[in-house]
């Protein structure tokens, strides 16, 4: 069994994370399910054994770092972990009374505060039961080392079926989609094309052999990659969600149906993450405006996948983003939605995701530590001022033993100085936007997640609104 070694950009979650005790650079999802028909929840040692047995097909998972840190002339490396069994990574939980909405998006807020082991594989999940209606929750989270947003769906399927009862010795989820892919299931294999400069790392090792020769490439790469960065982006606005964060989080969701946002997209045009990332402009200025802050635009980091079809379930990150400017004080919703879809459209119909993968690939000619310096800096808050992704799910119905999914939750990481994250998932005719915060430097932020609500009734009244008669 080989070593896989990390790629630049996946050590840079590494690194992140290092250079900020208060920084916590996992992914994670709540996956909610009804109770099977039969209405026993499934046991812990239920759980343990099917992901015992699935994550023969998802080596990676069962690997750790053959170092907790990046090093100055080296990465990281996923190395077996035999000593340990997987199903140690899988814990119960019990939800306050009355197992609500409050309570659960508390449980998360504080499952979701705590760091990984890097001494062992970087994942965990816990069995949440005790919610409302006898419903319970898989928890996860991943460090972003090991996957992005949307890899993060394709592993999520390795514990979910297409059917409640799938037959005996039937395909996963995931299995039947690699075969749809015509890719061998072996996700392990599929994982080696996923790194975004390959083999040039060993060669900027060697290049920088000599040690007297490193500080010189530390300063020159630093000058070069401040240099890109500078030419492609204007600074983005400082705003009270860019200072200092601390180690605790707090969590909400707002969940809308698919039809909803699909007919302010085919009413009003652009995309479905147009619509997204409008709801997110109208909730932030609810936000600012109830902390009397004058803020003009914010920039919204939004990560766009560079995966082929042949990679879908390729681990690993495989991105590179797009920098969106939000028109927050447009006080008029139409015109805002409008603004931003125009600015989102320029963006994609241009090279602007190219030219941030291009900084992170001419990265890689150099050794790793300056690959890593070149990376941490596409998550400056100079950059951006607060992240926003959307990954599709599954349009229908999944199931876990047996029982239906009925929610997805996700999460995506906040960086230094950036206080509020969002993550934007659609399954099976909901769209869920997880807003994961600091706690103490977001304390409003349910103003945030109201401001999204009213948003997105005011993009649908837009739609629905009969034309104005000339």
């Amino acid at each position: 069994m080989h070593a896989e070694q990390l790629s630049p950009l996946d050590a840079a979650f590494l690194e992140l994370e290092e250079a900020d005790e208060a920084a916590h650079m996992h992914i994670g999802w709540a996956l909610v399910f009804d109770p099977p028909p039969e209405g026993e929840r499934p046991s812990l040692e239920q759980l343990r054994g099917q992901v015992r047995e699935r994550l023969e097909a998802l080596p990676r998972f069962r690997r750790r770092l053959s170092s907790p840190r990046v090093g100055r002339l080296s990465l990281p490396a996923w190395e077996p972990a035999l000593d340990l069994d997987p199903g140690e990574l899988i814990r119960r939980a019990t939800l306050p009374e009355p197992g609500g909405e409050a309570e659960l998006m508390d449980w998360l807020g504080d499952f979701f505060s705590h760091r990984l082991d890097r001494t062992r594989p970087l994942w965990e999940t816990t069995l949440l039961e005790g919610l409302e209606g006898g419903r319970w929750a898989l928890v996860t989270k991943v460090h972003h080392c090991l996957i992005d947003g949307m890899s993060g769906v394709e592993v999520a399927s390795i514990l979910l079926d297409a059917e409640a009862e799938p037959a005996p010795g039937e395909a996963t989820l995931a299995e039947a989609i690699a075969k749809l892919e015509g890719e061998d299931h072996d996700l392990g294999r599929v994982a080696r094309l996923r790194g975004v400069v390959g083999g040039a790392v060993r060669g900027g090792v060697d290049a920088a052999r000599h040690p007297r020769n490193l500080t010189s490439l530390l300063s020159q790469s630093w000058a070069m990659a401040e240099t890109l960065v500078r030419d492609e982006l204007q600074a983005a606005p400082h705003t009270s969600l860019n200072e200092s964060i601390g180690a605790t989080r707090r969590f909400a969701a707002v969940d809308v149906p698919l039809e909803d946002v699909k007919r302010v997209k085919r009413e009003l045009g652009g995309t479905v993450n147009d619509v997204a990332l409008a709801a997110c402009a109208g909730g932030l200025r609810r936000l600012f405006e109830a902390r009397e802050e004058d803020v003009e635009h914010v920039r919204a980091m939004v990560p766009v996948s560079l995966r082929a079809a042949s990679e879908s379930l390729a681990l690993g990150n495989k991105v590179s983003s797009l920098f969106v400017d939000l028109a927050v004080a447009e006080p008029d919703p139409l015109l805002r939605y409008r603004k931003i879809a125009a600015a989102s459209r320029e963006l994609k119909g241009g090279n602007a995701a190219a030219g941030t993968d291009a900084v992170i690939k001419l990265a890689g000619m150099a050794p790793p530590a300056i690959q890593s310096i070149v990376a941490r800096l596409m998550f400056t808050p100079r950059l951006f001022n607060l992240t926003i992704t959307n990954v599709p799910a599954s349009p229908i119905t999944l199931y876990a033993l047996g029982a239906p999914l009925r929610r997805v939750v996700p999460l995506v990481p906040i960086f230094t100085g950036h206080a509020v994250g969002v993550a934007v998932v659609s399954y099976d005719g909901t769209v869920t936007f997880g807003l994961n915060a600091d706690r103490d430097a977001v304390p409003d932020l349910d103003a945030f997640r109201a401001g999204i609500e009213e948003s997105l009734a005011e993009l649908r009244r837009a739609a629905t609104a009969p034309p104005a008669i000339a």
